[in-house]
């Protein structure tokens, strides 16, 4: 029996899949604001930018290279390992699921042909603004901090009043 047509779904990546998918990774790992921050912040030393360049080229070696079949499971220890390693960062958000299981729908669609995901996520905003709305939730809630504050204090100087 032939595992390549398994309900007619290729098991190796087109050229052309394999286009979309380096795309498409680099848009996920884009907007994933963990490490957005971490590459900001230069969490992984200065050259920060390049250890996301080196996560995205392991993620795509990952897909294209393996003949193995790929499992969500891996895909998030190889996240979270990066994350530790590469940028000294537990991430217990959640996100590196989420990030993880983007990633794996998207290389079904590519194996697939289907590259509607990544043209939905080309459209969309850039990954700074995954930062920018970070930075407006901590913004507001740092207000909203202050402003609590303030009020507290303005009521204990005038009960001494």
């Amino acid at each position: 029996m032939d595992n390549s047509d398994k309900g007619n779904v290729p098991m190796q990546l087109s050229p052309e899949a394999l286009s979309f998918l380096a795309e498409g990774i680099s848009l996920v790992l884009s907007r994933w604001t963990a490490l957005q921050v971490a590459i900001e912040n230069e969490w992984g030393g200065r050259d920060s930018h390049q250890k996301s360049e080196q996560l995205a080229a392991n993620i795509y070696s990952w897909f294209s290279q393996s003949k193995e079949p790929h499992y969500i499971d891996d895909l998030e220890n190889m996240l979270d390992e990066s994350m530790v390693l590469s940028f000294n960062t537990e991430i217990e958000d959640g996100s590196i699921e989420e990030v993880a299981e983007k990633l794996m729908v998207m290389h079904e669609d590519c194996l697939q042909g289907n590259y509607g995901s990544i043209e939905k996520l080309r459209k969309s905003n850039s990954g700074k603004e995954a930062i920018s709305q970070s930075r407006r939730v901590i913004n507001k809630n740092l207000l909203d901090f202050l402003s609590k504050i303030l009020l507290d204090g303005l009521h204990l100087v005038l009960l001494f009043l």
